[in-house]
């Protein structure tokens, strides 16, 4: 929840790409059951939260489960210093050009330690 508020607030950027929103759509139809106009509504707010980034080369760094390449992809194209998940696929890699992948505790804990 406050990674939400900080994004809201503009005191952090959240890179998002076509194709995570394809597959956000996705999850919370097939797995979650939403209606379309809940997972339209959804895909309306995460766009006013988040910049739109547009990867023009394809990654193969996620060995384990190829969909998660389109994170390390998206995070690339926005120029993020980090990708914050829970996914074990994503943080068993720990990094890519220059891009730590964190949980989101250890990354608030960054973020308070460094009083931003």
């Amino acid at each position: 929840m406050r990674l939400l508020e900080m994004a809201t607030e503009g005191a952090i950027h959240v890179g998002i790409s076509d194709a995570i929103i394809a597959e956000t759509q996705r999850v919370l139809l097939t797995k979650f059951g939403w209606s379309a106009e809940r997972v339209a509504a959804a895909v309306e707010t995460i766009g006013t939260i988040t910049e739109r980034a547009a990867p023009t080369e394809p990654l193969e760094i996620v060995k384990t489960d190829p969909d998660d390449n389109r994170v390390v992809e998206c995070a690339a194209a926005a120029g993020s210093e980090f990708i914050v998940s829970g996914d074990a696929d994503l943080l068993a890699i720990g990094g890519f050009g220059g891009i730590t992948i964190v949980t989101a505790a250890t990354f608030l804990a960054q973020f308070d330690d460094q009083g931003r």
